[in-house]
This record gives structure tokens, C-alpha cells and sequence, in this order.
């Protein structure tokens, strides 16, 4: 009856044990949240230095803006702006020691370090079509986030159960 009940006992300190390691963060991940309520929408697990793109036509002036991100511990760098034009909202020169270039009718900010430790953005629901670019493969956010929704990106550890909440973001190579 002792060996039973401590079998038991071990059982349930084993089960709390394993309940528990599910709330232990592990593994970065790029997170899509709903507005600042924490409520993941959708991951991505990525490494440091690892670049991603987000791509949109400007609700404006309707040309292509390209801004490119880089991974740098827990934070988010823009290291590059590509767009078409300089209408409202668009920079008209780079700060610092950032460069400026002018090619195939496509302006360039190159040699950015602007960090954000988030990123908040509005998709668009009409025009905009912002695509999440990581490694030459898109994903419109359309497919995780609802058009017009705001979300907000951030670098961030999660958990078993969080991974559980929200969807991953898969990636499919083209071959």
C-alpha cells in the first residue's frame, strides 16, 4: 500500500514537473500579437542576424515599399528602406551614416540601424498587401492577421503552450 501510494505521489510530482517545463521559454521567435493585448496571432522562429522584409504598396502614392529588418538579440534593426517615390511619408535622404542611392527608378537608405524594440503596423485592407518576406519565401499577413488589423511585431521567447496559441508561421522553400 506504501509502495503504491508513493508510486502515485511520484506520478503526480512528475506530471506537475512536465506541466510546468511547458511555461519554460525557449527558442526566439518573431511574434505577430493583436494590438498590445499579448494575444499571439502568429510565430516564426528565427535566429540572430537573421534578416526578414516587410513589403506593401504605399496607401498614398501607391508604389512599392520595401523595408528590410535584421534580428539583433532581442531586438528588431532596420538595416534598408527601398521605395518609388518620395510623396508624403517617404524620407527624401539618408541620416548619418546611412547611404543613399538611386537605381532602376528605386530609391535605396542603405547602412540603417534604426532599433525598435517592436514594431507596430496597421494592415491594410484594401491596397496595402503587406507580405512578410523571410529568405525569398512570402507570406502575406493577410493569411494570420485579419486585413485592417493592428499588430505588432516583436523578437520574444515563448513557451510550449504559447507556440500551442498561436500558428506558426510555415515556410516552404521554392524548389
Amino acid at each position: 500500500m506504501i509502495v503504491k501510494r508513493k508510486g502515485i505521489i511520484l506520478l503526480l510530482i512528475i506530471m506537475l514537473l512536465v506541466a510546468l517545463s511547458g511555461l519554460i521559454p525557449y527558442g526566439k521567435a518573431l511574434t505577430v500579437e493583436y494590438e498590445n493585448s499579448n494575444r499571439l496571432l502568429a510565430y516564426m522562429p528565427i535566429e540572430d542576424q537573421q534578416r526578414f522584409q516587410i513589403r506593401y504598396t504605399h496607401s498614398v502614392h501607391r508604389t512599392l515599399v520595401v523595408e528590410i529588418y535584421q534580428i539583433d538579440n532581442e531586438q528588431i534593426v532596420q538595416v534598408e528602406l527601398i521605395y518609388e517615390n518620395f510623396a508624403i511619408g517617404m524620407p527624401s535622404n539618408a541620416h548619418g551614416e546611412e547611404t543613399f542611392n538611386h537605381k532602376d527608378g528605386k530609391y535605396f537608405i542603405s547602412n540603417m540601424h534604426r532599433v525598435f524594440n517592436k514594431i507596430d503596423l496597421r494592415t491594410g485592407q484594401v491596397i496595402a498587401n503587406h507580405t512578410l518576406i523571410v529568405d525569398g519565401v512570402q507570406k502575406p499577413f493577410r493569411e494570420f492577421v485579419e486585413p485592417g488589423t493592428w499588430a505588432r511585431l516583436e523578437v520574444a521567447s515563448l513557451s510550449f503552450w504559447q507556440r500551442l496559441r498561436g500558428d506558426e508561421i510555415t515556410w516552404k522553400k521554392k524548389d
